[in-house]
C-alpha cells in the first residue's frame, strides 16, 4: 500500500527554525537564534525621553543669565567704591559756599600766593594810614637810629606833592591789587575768553610793574634823602616786590595769557 504525502509546512507557521521570525508580543520580532526582541513602547520603564537635549539648554541659560546678573552686580559695586574714593578735593562743589570758594582749589599755588602778599601789604597800609591821620596813634617800631620810623612817617618824602600821603597812596593801590589778585579774578583770566584773559593779565603786570617803580622811589627815598628806615614800610616793599616776582614768572610760564587751572 502506497504511503500518503503529507504536505510541506510552511516557514512562516512552523517552529522557529534558522530562516523564521516570530512576532513577539509588544511587537517584538524574535531573531533567528530564537531570542526575542522587545521594542520599547512610549510607556515602558526604558523608553528615553524625547525631549533630553532642552533641559541642558535650559540650565545653561539659567546659569548664563545668573552670570550676567553677578557681573551687573560687581560692576555697580565698582563704580560705587570709586565714587567712595574720590577725595573732597576733587569732589565737586555744591551748595552757594562751595561755588564761592571753589576758585582756591582750583586757580593754583602762585595766585593764592600772591593774593596772600596783598592782603598783609593792605593790612599793613591801613595801619600807616591811620598812623599818620592820627597822632594818637604810635607805630610799633623803633625811634632811634637807622631804624626810626617816625622819621619816615613824618619827613616831607611821606607827602607826594605835598598833598596826599604816601601810606594813603599805598592803600589805595593795595585795595586794587587786592581786588586784582583775588582767586575769583585769577580763575576769570584761566577761564574766560583770550581778549578778555589778556586784558587782565596785561592790567596786572602794568599795575604791579608801576608798584614796583614806586617801591623803588621810596627806598632811595628812605637811605638818601631820610636816612632812615621804618620798618612796616620795607614789609611792604618786600611783599610788592615778591608780588612783582611771582606775576612776571607766572605770565612768563603762560604766554598766551592764561595757564591751565587745576581740575575741580
Amino acid at each position: 500500500m502506497a504511503a500518503k504525502k503529507r504536505p510541506a509546512r510552511s516557514g512562516g507557521s512552523g517552529r522557529p527554525g534558522s530562516g523564521g521570525t516570530r512576532q513577539a508580543p509588544g511587537g517584538g520580532r524574535s531573531g533567528a537564534n530564537g531570542t526575542r526582541q522587545r521594542t520599547p513602547t512610549p510607556g515602558s520603564p526604558t523608553a528615553k525621553p524625547t525631549g533630553n537635549g532642552a533641559a541642558p539648554a535650559k540650565s545653561r541659560s539659567a546659569g548664563n543669565g545668573a552670570a550676567r546678573a553677578q557681573s551687573a552686580t560687581a560692576a555697580q559695586s565698582g563704580r560705587a567704591s570709586a565714587a567712595a574714593a574720590v577725595s573732597p578735593a576733587d569732589a565737586p562743589a555744591s551748595g552757594l559756599v562751595g561755588r564761592i570758594f571753589a576758585p582756591f582749589r582750583t586757580v593754583g599755588p602762585v595766585p593764592l600766593i600772591t593774593f596772600a602778599l596783598s592782603l598783609y601789604a593792605l593790612g599793613a597800609s591801613v595801619y600807616l594810614t591811620i598812623a599818620h591821620y592820627d597822632t594818637n596813634v604810635t607805630l610799633a617800631c623803633s625811634d632811634k637810629g637807622l631804624v626810626n620810623c617816625t622819621a619816615v612817617t613824618t619827613s616831607p618824602q611821606s607827602m607826594v606833592f605835598g598833598i596826599l600821603p604816601v601810606a594813603a597812596i599805598g592803600l589805595a593801590y593795595y585795595v586794587f591789587m587786592a581786588a586784582l589778585n583775588a582767586p575769583w579774578v585769577w580763575r576769570l583770566q584761566q577761564t574766560g575768553s583770550d581778549q578778555f584773559s589778556m586784558i587782565l593779565r596785561y592790567t596786572r603786570l602794568a599795575a604791579i610793574v608801576a608798584g614796583m617803580g614806586f617801591v623803588l622811589y621810596l627806598i632811595y627815598a628812605e637811605l638818601i634823602q631820610i636816612r632812615a628806615i621804618c620798618l612796616w614800610c620795607t614789609s611792604v616793599h618786600v611783599a610788592t616786590f615778591l608780588i612783582f616776582a611771582l606775576i612776571v614768572f607766572y605770565s612768563s610760564l603762560s604766554p598766551g595769557g592764561r595757564a591751565q587751572p587745576r581740575k575741580g
